[in-house]
């Protein structure tokens, strides 16, 4: 059977791709119906953390289900949404944390800037309506979400469809906004923001919604050590809240439970997706202090955001038994150590023409490729280099994850490399190889 557009009846993502039919995982591979083997290399979407075919999560999603497999959050609650918020909140830098789970990182993120929106104006503070952000960055699909992410491709048609927000330059080093380096750019990035407070005036600014780590938008650009502590500062001293996005890279995935620990500071809001579950089920949390519901609360109001899935007691089953997973295995410090490992292997393809970076932390990791490596140029977008190399990983069974415009918006080339946290030496090494081999090839697109 064709697996592509037009044929069958599934309205695909790429309507000019042909898939392959995946049959089974196990571990950090996946197999096709035609016995095809994959090295996952990108979790999917920075999501498998934990690996496929893990027999615990799919037991507890199995009991789950045969007990009760929906209740509506409106109505009832159930001992996994409250095992689970117990779970997440010990692993959380919040004092008494609140959890409202969801079913994406977009829900949860549009979920966010509802709930900081209404916390102001339940402080008697309605002028706070704007929001800032960083380009690059992403944050999603739905339509606030979009609008507060970077990614003009994405954006580009649905325009006129969303609400205005204002950027500030992301802490992407390779490629300063003032161009100099750290340290001697005194971190003009952080302070871009306060910059845009004033000029909105801090009476509209509800919020600084931010990546800690670089997700696919930027390839995983780390921020100085100094970033976000000034950030912090900021929103303190302008009343603004500071919503963090560890949709990718919470649960583990860069070596500490949440990218924020690197950094010490202690976010308003947090988000977090994908790896809460390892993608056995469409889960995703935000997290915030208790005091600040508490300003709902006191006004005998709720929180005004609700969605048919909220609280899901299955997803919520699913987010137990992988954290089970995660510390019976002791896979965060595996991702962190591992990390190493990878990032160690993948060092010596700095010296080749057309690769201008490798950053990242534990299983987050960015390859950024130019056209001049002296200049930083990128490829023009009409060459598709990224996708030009994605196929040739796709045909020695490599997943890796792709991304465009990062350079200005439209043009530039990256591939994040996020495997499972259960990857081997082995197989890190197979990821090194093929990589080789297909850097080797990519010459001669030039």
């Amino acid at each position: 059977m064709n697996f592509r557009y037009p044929y069958g009846h599934v309205l695909y993502r790429n309507l000019h791709l042909s898939y392959p039919l995946i049959t089974h995982g196990k571990g950090a591979y996946l197999y096709d119906e035609k016995g095809k083997q994959y090295l996952d290399a990108s979790s999917g979407a920075a999501v498998a953390n934990i690996g496929h075919g893990v027999k615990e999560v799919a037991e507890a999603i199995s009991s789950q289900a045969k007990k009760v497999g929906y209740l509506s959050g409106m109505q009832f609650t159930h001992q996994p949404v409250e095992n689970l918020a117990e779970q997440l909140s010990k692993l959380l830098p919040l004092a008494d944390g609140k959890v409202y789970f969801l079913t994406s990182g977009s829900e949860a993120i549009e979920a966010s800037i509802k709930l900081a929106r209404q916390y102001w104006v339940e402080r008697g503070k309605e002028k706070k309506v704007r929001l800032i952000s960083r380009d690059p960055s992403y944050h999603g699909n739905t339509l606030a979400a979009l609008s507060v992410s970077a990614r003009e491709h994405y954006k580009d048609i649905f325009r006129p469809l969303l609400q205005e927000s204002t950027k500030i330059p992301a802490p992407y080093c390779y490629r300063c906004f003032c161009e100099q380096e750290y340290p001697d750019c005194q971190l003009k990035c952080a302070h871009e923001l306060e910059k845009s407070i004033k000029k909105l005036g801090k009476e509209t600014v509800s919020a600084f919604v931010t990546e800690v780590i670089g997700g696919a938008s930027s390839g995983a650009a780390v921020p100085p050590p100094e970033y976000f502590p000034i950030v912090r500062q900021i929103c303190d001293e302008h009343e603004v809240l500071l919503i963090v996005d560890e949709v990718m890279t919470g649960a583990g995935r860069t070596g500490k439970w949440l990218a924020s620990q690197y950094f010490d500071f202690i976010p308003d809001i947090i988000v977090m997706g994908k790896g809460i579950t390892g993608g056995y089920f469409p889960l995703s949390a935000l997290a915030v202090e208790k005091n600040m519901v508490d300003y709902i609360s006191k006004n005998d109001r709720n929180f005004l955001h609700a969605q048919t899935y909220a609280h899901h007691p299955v997803g919520c089953a699913a987010g137990s038994a992988t954290l089970d997973f995660i510390e019976k295995n002791k896979l965060v410090e595996r991702s962190s150590q591992t990390g190493l490992a990878l990032m160690e292997s993948l060092s010596p393809f700095i010296s080749h023409p057309q690769v201008g970076d490798i950053r990242g932390k534990g299983l987050l990791l960015g390859v950024e490729f130019v056209k001049n490596k002296k200049s930083k140029a990128p490829f023009p977008r009409k060459k598709k280099y990224v996708e030009h190399l994605i196929l040739k990983a796709m045909k020695r069974g490599l997943i890796l994850w792709p991304n465009t415009g990062q350079a200005d918006g439209i043009n530039g080339d990256l591939i994040l490399i996020a495997p499972p946290f259960t990857i081997t030496q082995a197989e890190v090494e197979r990821i090194y190889s093929y990589l080789g081999e297909i850097l080797e090839e990519m010459k001669q697109i030039g």
